[in-house]
């Protein structure tokens, strides 16, 4: 049975877009927003960008970490004789060799200082600035998207899991849904169902709208077992959606937060985000060619090893870029360097540009969306600077 919590939060934003459909009456709903698809997997803990993508060409890494990011000679993958592949995501090598992997080693979203994660995970979902106030911060940038693409729908986009996507909340058309989630009712028990919660307005629009979901085909997603299972699940249930009508779909994977034997703690997060991009690149087949996958975190890692053998809250982290859409096998936007005056605030890795840039940026190539309509609406106040170009 679906619980009450994946019930309630599958019909949230749908309940939301019933209330905006005057802000969208002008939208051709019939027509889809092309062929482009876009994944943001948002990655909760702080990835240690250094240790994904070890700048073991740096010399002054090793006085930083004795135990940790210690490059090729332990076991981590050559990708460009300066920056090493961490070996737990080995599986993601074919995809550089193939130009579908990339990444940005150093950015930041405009967080600084406070370094909490609610924080930081707040601000990388809202996609807005310091000049609001956190509490202000309550629409997700996707879901600013959505407002101003044409051609939307509410099986544009997808939240998957059941954890609450700040991304995409807001007044525009989206769905979320569970695949461990089960919704069994016959058309009997449907319309008793329907008497039952006629006169509570609230649940009778939430409890419409997951019928209406799993009228349109939603099942369950069936996966192979193992530590990797709930990530390929949401991988899984995302290649579908995006098969069909969707075309923008995101969630989250945890993990990520290694104050303390981080070579352990990491290993298991990294194998989840590895299985979960290849799932989608199985799943997805031909439309992998279309898609774009980015993979954001709410901040780094400090750049020096605590004694704990992990690593502490920092600023400047890295984003990864999948996709066959990808102008891939290489590092976008330079190295800072991890020299004592090159550091942020004597213990980060100094952020060389804004990760909604690279976002912002994501969203002008793949759906056409105005420069002017991204810094102002969808980032608010965001210079987008110049084109990275990591699209093909």
């Amino acid at each position: 049975m679906l619980s009450r919590r994946a019930f309630i939060k599958s019909t949230a934003l749908l309940g939301c877009s019933a209330a905006a459909h005057p802000l969208l009456s002008t939208i051709a709903f019939a027509e889809a927003p092309g062929e482009n698809r876009l994944v943001v997997i948002i990655l909760r803990g702080a990835m240690d960008g250094m240790d994904a993508f070890q700048p073991y060409g740096d010399p002054n890494l090793r006085k930083l970490r004795r135990k940790l990011s210690l490059g090729p000679d332990q076991g981590a993958l050559d990708l460009d004789g300066f920056f090493a592949l961490h070996p737990d995501m080995a599986g993601l090598m074919p995809l550089w060799q193939a130009g579908e992997l990339a990444f940005a080693p150093a950015v930041s979203t405009p967080y600084r200082d406070k370094r909490s994660h609610f924080d930081g995970q707040d601000m990388l979902e809202a996609g807005t600035g310091t000049d609001l106030n956190l509490i202000q911060q309550r629409d997700g940038w996707l879901n600013r998207l959505l407002q101003n693409m044409p051609g939307v729908q509410s099986e544009t986009a997808y939240s998957v899991g059941l954890e609450d996507m700040k991304i995409l909340d807001g007044p525009a058309p989206a769905k979320s849904w569970a695949p461990q989630t089960r919704f069994r009712l016959g058309a009997q028990g449907q319309r008793l169902l329907q008497h039952v919660w006629h006169d509570d307005p609230l649940f009778r629009a939430a409890g419409e709208q997951a019928i209406e979901i799993v009228s349109s085909g939603v099942g369950t997603v069936k996966e192979e077992g193992g530590p990797t299972r709930d990530a390929r699940a949401l991988a899984r249930f995302s290649a579908d959606r995006l098969n069909g009508a969707t075309r923008i779909a995101t969630f989250s994977i945890s993990g990520w937060d290694s104050h303390a034997n981080q070579g352990r703690v990491i290993g298991r997060a990294m194998n989840r985000l590895s299985d979960a991009i290849l799932t989608l690149r199985d799943g997805l087949g031909k439309n992998w060619q279309r898609t774009t996958v980015l993979a954001m975190t709410e901040f780094g890692r400090t750049v020096r090893e605590n004694g704990s053998g992990g690593t502490d809250h920092g600023t400047g982290g890295a984003m990864l870029m999948a996709g066959g859409a990808l102008r891939g096998r290489r590092a976008y936007g330079g190295w800072p360097g991890l020299a004592e005056q090159d550091l942020y605030a004597d213990r980060d890795l100094m952020p060389l540009r804004d990760i909604r840039a690279y976002a912002a940026w994501a969203l002008h190539d793949l759906f056409a969306v105005s420069r002017d309509v991204l810094e102002q609406s969808v980032f608010p106040q965001l210079d987008m600077g110049d084109n990275p170009r990591f699209l093909a």
